[in-house]
């Protein structure tokens, strides 16, 4: 596979575009998550995102060899296929484009709307809402309305999206960082009316020998970390990429873990535990910066997040294009179709845009809403179709210690077993907390209810309906 595109990045920009891509709103949404979880535990909490950190670090460095080994290959989708083949390459674009991508970005369109919805809560008490901030139906309909307006900007002017994209990346960094540094002096320091801030509490004597809040905070962080395989796609435009890359992505890696370990010991410490469990770090903001400057914290979170949506619907509305150049899929002649005045594939835009819309109607239906709308085949679409490319990667890693022979044991074995381990564990604890857990509980009050099984079957469907249209039919 030839490639034309210039060696043209350096080593310090490899590690900012590693954590660019990474670093997002998962931290401002899970971390009430991880909360939640573990029940205000402060050091299982910090656990679990060691945990996640180091499941990414696994995978980083098992990816790291094969960028090293298929210099000329860019992205998952070209990983899988030198690894594996291509039907299994197809497969994983397939469920890019249909279930991973599109669940995530669904999710960042009502992350944005709820966060814009607290910043004019927090400044305007006085404006009404019919529903909660976090779960009404106006948050809904505006998720959709920024998802679409999103979506024009990046079909009509792609320069504009990028000036986003960036403007985002930088105002993102603010909050986190301030939080981290001021919210932990804070927390160390005040006693927020008589009640302990989450720095100052910990359950791990009571919890350490259950391990299910655990293994829930853990797949909490997934969401969060996700992101950093895209990264793998610039290896044929870094300077000396054989030696940056893997640097790139390690040191980088290192540096996302910090962001978010500190970023919640801030948040931990800016409001009472079972404020922030309640009402999210928002909350936390207030409290630290005063209303003001708190206020504007809470914009640059909705701005953080509407870069990371951004980014994310750049690939998404890709993702049938990127199928139809490989002559595999739906509609090939039409999927590949590019507008000559925008340069975009606006067939497989439409199609991506229409995906997104129906996994954010699937997300508030089964998540959100007051009565579930999908009953047993309600699931978590923020984490379970993240955990599923991490089983996606364990055939990868094992192929991939098969096939390389040449190389020495450490980049043969020792790393893609790594990523084996993080992967495996990823699956394991998915299983257990959104499996068996709600498996156990249904079945003492003599019901059955297991959103795993439920997924999968949603998974099989979809993943049967891309076998079939994988080879176009032949004209006659």
């Amino acid at each position: 596979m030839e490639n034309g595109l210039k060696k043209q990045y350096g080593l310090l920009m490899a590690i900012c575009m590693v954590v660019g891509t990474v670093v997002g709103s998962g931290v401002f949404f899970k971390a009430q998550a991880i909360l939640q979880k573990t029940n205000g535990d402060m050091p299982l909490g910090i656990l679990a995102w060691i945990i996640g950190g180091a499941v990414m670090i696994f995978c980083v460095l098992a990816f790291c060899v094969m960028a090293q080994r298929y210099e000329k290959v860019n992205g998952l989708v070209d990983y899988a296929e030198a690894t594996i083949g291509s039907k299994y390459g197809y497969m994983m674009g397939w469920f890019a484009t249909t279930i991973y991508m599109p669940a995530m970005t669904s999710v960042l369109a009502w992350l944005t709307a709820r966060y814009f919805f607290t910043f004019v809560v927090s400044v305007n008490p006085d404006f009404k809402l019919g529903g909660d901030p976090v779960t009404g139906s106006e948050t809904f309909l505006l998720a959709g309305f920024i998802l679409i307006c999103v979506f024009a900007v990046n079909t009509l002017s792609s320069k504009l999206a990028g000036k986003l994209q960036i403007s985002a990346t930088f105002i993102k960094f603010i909050p986190l960082l301030l939080m981290a540094v001021v919210g932990t002096i804070y927390g160390l320091t005040h006693n927020i009316a008589g009640e302990p801030t989450a720095i100052l509490t910990s359950n791990f004597a009571t919890s350490a020998g259950d391990v299910s809040p655990l293994f829930g905070a853990v797949v909490a962080t997934a969401f969060a970390y996700e992101g950093w395989i895209l990264a793998t796609s610039i290896n044929s435009e870094i300077k000396d990429s054989k030696k940056n890359l893997p640097i790139a992505l390690v040191v980088g890696g290192i540096i996302i873990i910090a962001i978010y370990l500190f970023y919640y010991i801030g948040v931990a410490g800016g409001a009472p535990v079972q404020t922030l469990m309640n009402e999210g770090t928002a909350s936390a903001f207030t409290t630290v910066f005063g209303n003001v400057l708190g206020n504007i914290l809470n914009l640059f979170v909705a701005v953080s997040c509407l870069g990371t949506l951004n980014g994310l619907l750049i690939g998404t509305i890709r993702g049938m294009y990127s199928l139809s150049v490989r002559n595999m899929g739906p509609k090939v002649d039409l999927m590949k179709q590019v507008d000559p005045a925008s340069g975009m594939p606006s067939n497989s835009c439409i199609v991506g845009l229409v995906i997104v819309a129906a996994w954010l109607v699937y997300f508030y239906g089964a998540n959100l809403a007051p009565t579930l709308w999908f009953g047993k085949f309600s699931f978590d679409s923020s984490e379970l179709p993240i955990i599923t490319i991490y089983a996606l990667y364990i055939p990868m890693f094992i192929k991939f210690m098969i096939k390389e022979k040449e190389l020495p044991a450490v980049k043969r074995f020792v790393l893609p077993a790594l990523g084996v381990i993080g992967s495996g564990f990823m699956v394991i604890a998915a299983i257990y907390s959104h499996g068996y857990q709600p498996y156990i509980a249904a079945k003492e009050n003599g019901e059955f209810s297991c959103p795993v099984l439920f997924y999968l079957i949603v998974f099989a469907v979809i993943m049967a309906i891309g076998a079939l249209v994988m080879k176009p039919k032949k004209k006659a």
